[in-house]
């Protein structure tokens, strides 16, 4: 980082952390903080974006600042956006309120709201970008792969044995991981938009799939997906009104993620059996691992994937995907193990 850039890490570091405020939004809209800054140095106003149809997080900063604003430094997580949606673009509001510089993290990877800092600089104002871009990209991740592919990013959670199994030999619900690796899923559950399961799941194990232990705003949890042609008997537990409950009868994975593109989802978690596991992997549609080994032999049962990849991206030797590994920790007495799914190009 040079010493423009470092300058306002501090602050930037501050509109990271109000763009996490437990009140941001997740889903189809990007979480955004800003924080204005004086000429002497001193934050004289801050904001976060709500949610849709509420003041971006520019405005809401501006608001706060209040005249204090002419002169001072916006410094946000995110380009400030030059389209109209349902409320005005934050370029023009930031060139209203006299501000002198704008300081952004990450830019708007988006087509109609991109290009703000262009539009800023036209204005005379000083804009300086990429400031802490990576810490800022990761919290909007779901966000942008998105608006990059077009469709959710999908992270498989897993639980396995060290032999590979996800189930005992009756193939019905087995605890492989212990509480501590189960509490830290049901955080993970809390940061996505959608939980996708089988049918299969659902019949063998009778899952609830909601966040429990985890303070969430009430109707915030996720979405229950499940994917299948099977009927679910009425008294299953995902059918219950603790969350609500998309049944999808398609089981292409692009069909899937296409329907709850639609819906607003764009970080599903992936929590299907070796079934649909290998189905998504097959069709190159897992883009992230967070899997938990538990130190336990149990010797026979379902492994966690149940068929060969088959053909696609990923069928063939050449095309088998890997891992780039981004963490190894020990949760409790089990491993966890994050990382992004990489795949080989296609050949021809």
């Amino acid at each position: 980082m040079d010493d423009a850039a470092g300058a306002w890490a501090a602050f930037m570091r501050e509109a990271i952390a109000l763009a996490q405020s437990a009140e941001a939004p997740r889903g189809v809209n990007p979480r955004v903080g800003c924080v204005i800054v004086s000429a002497d140095g001193t934050a004289v106003g801050r904001g976060f974006h709500r949610g849709a149809g509420t003041a971006h997080a520019e405005v809401a900063a501006l608001a706060d600042a209040g005249d204090r604003a002419r002169g001072a430094t916006a410094v946000v997580t995110l380009e400030p956006c030059r389209h109209v949606g349902r409320t005005g673009p934050c370029t023009s509001a930031l060139i209203k309120a006299g501000i002198s510089r704008v300081v952004f993290a990450q830019a708007d990877p988006t087509a109609e709201a991109g290009g703000g800092a262009g539009v800023l600089a036209a204005a005379g104002i000083e804009v300086l970008g990429g400031v802490l871009s990576a810490d800022a990209a990761a919290v909007n991740l779901p966000w942008a792969f998105h608006a990059a592919h077009g469709r959710p990013l999908v992270t498989w959670k897993c639980a396995v044995s060290l032999d590979g199994r996800v189930a005992g030999a009756d193939g019905g619900p087995t605890e492989i991981t212990g509480e501590p690796a189960r509490a830290a899923v049901h955080l993970l559950r809390a940061e996505v938009d959608a939980i996708i399961v089988g049918t299969g799941t659902v019949l063998a194990d009778d899952p609830l799939l909601t966040v429990r232990g985890v303070p969430i705003a009430a109707g915030a949890g996720p979405l229950r997906v499940v994917v299948g042609a099977r009927e679910i008997p009425r008294e299953a537990r995902v059918r219950d009104a603790s969350a609500p409950t998309l049944f999808v009868a398609d089981r292409d994975p692009a069909s899937v993620l296409a329907v709850l593109g639609g819906q607003g989802v764009r970080h599903a978690l992936l929590e299907g059996g070796p079934t649909l596991a290998a189905a998504f992997l097959a069709a190159a549609m897992i883009d992230r691992i967070d899997w938990f080994v538990a130190p336990v032999l149990l010797g026979a049962g379902p492994v966690a994937l149940a068929e060969p990849l088959g053909r696609g991206p990923a069928g063939s030797p050449a095309g088998r995907p890997g891992v780039a590994v981004e963490s190894v920790s020990v949760v409790g007495e089990d491993v966890r193990v994050v990382g992004t799914i990489t795949y080989a190009p296609r050949e021809g």
